[in-house]
């Protein structure tokens, strides 16, 4: 921004909110007008599709949701994970994989909620630590991301929410309310927690996909400032 003599951009003089306004726009008209593929990781309730209906809203992306309202193994997953995990990261896959090849046929931008990659990298291997997946069923799973996965376009971008305290995760899946998860514990989120915490450094080493990292810890992303920072960032990021 030019300086003039009435309003000089100092540090000390905050700027105008018309030119924040300005530059704002500006900064979101910096995004290609080629068609990326944007995808969402984070811990349970940390956010997600929040951020992927604004990305939606904000920039005209296709919105792809989390395959969770009509999945149908969530509830008996919820009241027995170990019967029922190796069934659920089967659902989960085929899903996943249906949604990359919807995308690669869409021409406009899409935006995801969230990644193929958590379900091999975070759950599947967590839930087999914790004994809800046998050695065999684990192997099994990893066959058929293998087979299922290995023509599949990844995104061009991932943007991953962490949350450190699981009690402000568990305070928002309880807002949400959603029947099926009413069950879930804080040292099952704190488990998520652990394996989340490299899951960026995963996706750039083991996939090349870059990825932007997101404390939403105390932000609010829904509304006035903390709405603005957050898709300021996405769209520097998508630049």
């Amino acid at each position: 921004m030019p300086r003039t003599v009435e309003a000089p951009p100092t540090s000390e003089s905050p700027m105008p909110a018309a030119a924040k306004s300005r530059s704002r726009n500006g900064l979101r008209a910096r995004i290609p007008k080629a068609k990326r593929f944007v995808a969402l990781a984070g811990n349970i309730g940390a956010g997600k599709t929040t951020a992927a209906k604004l990305i939606s809203q904000s920039f005209g992306f296709e919105l792809f949701d989390e395959p969770v309202i009509d999945n149908r193994f969530l509830k008996d997953y919820y009241a027995d994970m170990r019967r029922w995990s190796f069934t659920l990261q089967l659902e989960f896959l085929i899903r996943r994989v249906e949604h990359h090849e919807l995308i690669h046929s869409v021409k406009k931008s899409c935006v995801q909620d969230r990644t193929l990659y958590e379900d091999p990298e975070i759950f599947a291997k967590y839930l087999h630590g914790l004994g809800h997946m046998t050695n065999k069923e684990l192997d099994l799973y990893y066959e058929y991301f293998q087979r299922l996965s290995r023509n599949i376009t990844p995104p061009d971008k991932v943007i991953c929410f962490s949350v450190g305290s699981v009690e402000v995760l568990l305070d928002r899946i309880r807002t949400r309310g959603r029947q099926e998860e009413r069950g879930i514990q804080s040292e099952f989120l704190l488990g998520l927690n652990g394996y989340y915490t490299s899951f960026p450094a995963v996706l750039r080493e083991k996939y090349s996909v870059d990825c932007l990292h997101v404390d939403v810890s105390s932000q609010d992303i829904r509304r006035g400032k903390g709405r603005e920072e957050f898709l300021d960032r996405v769209a520097a990021f998508l630049a």
